[in-house]
């Protein structure tokens, strides 16, 4: 498996002279820089070849802040399992990483027990009761650009403190107190910024200073943080204090609630009360699918990442990527090709099963597969505009992940989010956590994109208690029931295709951990018509080719920011792989 990618490596090389590090790149026109971090440098193939994961014997955590990782590996040497250390690490990261990690957001928790158990936990966001379908237009039906996302209609009911209590109150050993301090002790004492922390806290400078209370803390005299500083958060510290103490009693039915409800009243929101009281997270059975003998495991609706990434790899299956090679035209044609499809379907019919029916078992049957792939033309793009929902009619980021695998054999997989950097941008009061703009995940209106570019049906329309649909897809591969692959990413809809890659690069491309999170990366969502890449991924001969097919590019320097983990079959060690996009992330175990 090594050496297809390292043949395939070096014919690149041939063809494609190395990228300048400050080369400019067209950022996606629909995709603001709010939301989707664009700001890693892109890699060489040369650069690839070279890249190694950390290794570890007994257990490992990755994450996308250096600070956080650490706080997972000694809660691990201290006693604790996977899933107190995932509990420990989701609540740091909301101190270290506050563009992306959150108490005032939602997302998902996929766990695999040693003893082959699977289970996955829904504590995504809820639309407030009082939302309806039209909430983001105006009285002529248009859809109002920035209602969504820039005010507070777009907050959504935030579940990870629940998601985060029941996790550990289910399948953990020690106590909040016990993995929460951490997180507050870094808040009080604050924590030195660098490079990687300052690059994303520079994205949001001008709204920072729309806000009083926001840029009194995430600003220095008005102006952005540089590296060295020290970031300090006491009211974030109190925030912690008072949900360590009191749990989910604190948030959702205490004073926190009531900040942000006032806060919500007086800015035209919709939340009360009543929402938080009424929040609930969920157990549920995980997606599952085969791949060329490993078994794929990853979430169910609200999230449309499990149904996503495994038609995708079904409808993958029958063709030799290995033998066409990595960054091939061939490979690469027929992978957007399926992408294309794959989202076509995930835009159509799948939406929060308290509200609508997923037809999972139809998309994911070798008849809806095998007469998706009959629609593939091997010689040419096949325009959007020939590829519908293929059911037929339907009925009425940012976002960050993380890895952990505990020495049992016990593995998670967490993607949570506030949707955009820093989410709506705001604070209410002196909390001291982002709200979430999660209510932009819905659809706004059916047919009109939303941030992401996503046009998508009535499934997903708002409704009050619903959760909107996600690209969230934390994963966990197995082989012969045993952990093979923990991964994720944030990145909005690109989630999925970053996800799926990660898998093919391991497993079709033999590229080791941290050469498929580092890989460049391309993205096909049905609409917009066009595959929005990385540099370093397509040589000129294959982009002349992919071309003269039909298809049409945008280049985007970077996104998304896999952290993962693999179990070697060779040596029997833990590879981490912390993404290059996130410089100030880490892999680290024991």
């Amino acid at each position: 498996m090594r050496n297809t990618l390292i043949h395939g490596l070096a014919a690149a090389l041939l063809l494609a002279a190395p990228l300048a590090w400050g080369q400019s790149a067209a950022v996606q026109d629909n995709i603001p820089k709010q939301a989707l971090d664009a700001t890693a440098a892109p890699t060489t193939l040369a650069d690839l070849s070279k890249d190694q994961p950390v290794t570890a014997k007994h257990a490992m955590v990755v994450s996308a802040q250096h600070l956080a990782t650490e706080v997972g590996v000694d809660i691990l040497k201290r006693g604790g399992n996977a899933v107190d250390a995932a509990v420990a690490v989701g609540y740091a990261l909301a101190v270290v990483h506050p563009c992306c990690g959150n108490i005032g957001g939602g997302g998902f928790m996929l766990i695999h027990l040693a003893h082959g158990k699977d289970v996955f936990l829904d504590f995504r966001e809820k639309a407030p009761l009082k939302a309806g379908p039209t909430i983001f237009q105006d009285d002529k039906g248009n859809v109002v650009p920035g209602k969504s996302t820039g005010t507070y209609l777009g907050v959504g009911v935030p579940g990870t403190v629940m998601g985060m209590d029941e996790a550990l109150r289910k399948y953990g050993h020690l106590s909040r107190q016990q993995v929460i301090a951490p997180a507050i002790r870094l808040a009080k004492q604050g924590f030195v910024l660098q490079q990687g922390d300052v690059n994303i806290l520079g994205e949001r400078t001008k709204d920072f200073q729309k806000y009083p209370n926001v840029g009194a803390i995430f600003l220095k005299d008005g102006q952005p943080y540089r590296v060295g500083d020290r970031l300090v958060q006491p009211q974030l510290a109190k925030t912690l204090e008072e949900i360590s103490k009191d749990g989910t009693k604190a948030f959702y039915h205490g004073d926190i609630a009531r900040r942000v409800v006032a806060a919500s009243e007086a800015n035209g929101g919709l939340l009360t009360m009543k929402d938080f009281a009424d929040y609930t997270v969920k157990w549920d059975t995980p997606i599952k699918c085969g791949y060329r003998g490993y078994t794929v495991v990853s979430d169910p609706p609200p999230s449309s990442g499990g149904v996503t990434v495994c038609q995708i790899l079904k409808l993958l299956e029958p063709y030799p990527l290995k033998d066409w090679g990595y960054g091939s035209a061939r490979a690469l044609h027929f992978t957007i090709e399926a992408e294309r499809r794959a989202f076509a379907d995930r835009n159509n019919y799948l939406g929060d099963p308290a509200f609508v029916k997923n037809p999972i078992d139809v998309l994911l049957s070798d008849k809806h597969i095998d007469q998706l792939r009959s629609t593939i033309d091997p010689d040419k793009a096949t325009p959007s505009t020939q590829i519908k929902g293929s059911l037929g009619a339907t009925e009425g980021m940012d976002t960050t992940s993380y890895a952990v695998v505990d020495k049992h054999g016990n593995a998670v997989s967490v993607t949570y989010t506030i949707n955009y950097l820093f989410g709506v941008g705001q604070i209410a009061g002196d909390t001291g956590f982002f709200l979430n703009n999660e209510m932009d995940d819905f659809t706004s209106k059916p047919g009109v994109p939303n941030t992401f570019g996503l046009v998508q049906g009535k499934a997903n329309q708002v409704e009050g208690g619903k959760r909107p649909l996600s690209s969230m897809s934390p994963s966990i591969v197995l082989k012969d029931g045993k952990l093979f692959m923990v991964t994720g990413s944030p990145g909005g809809s690109t989630i999925i295709t970053t996800v799926m890659q990660s898998i093919t690069n391991v497993i079709d491309y033999g590229m080791n951990m941290q050469q498929a999170v580092n890989a460049p990366r391309m993205h096909h969502q049905w609409y917009p018509d066009a595959v929005i890449y990385e540099p370093g991924l397509f040589t000129d001969a294959v982009k002349k080719e992919l071309e003269g097919m039909g298809y049409k590019f945008k280049q985007v320097q970077s996104w998304g920011a896999d952290e993962a983990i693999l179990r070697s079959p060779k040596t029997g060690l833990l590879e981490g792989a912390n993404d290059r996009r996130r410089p100030s992330g880490l892999a680290a175990g024991y």
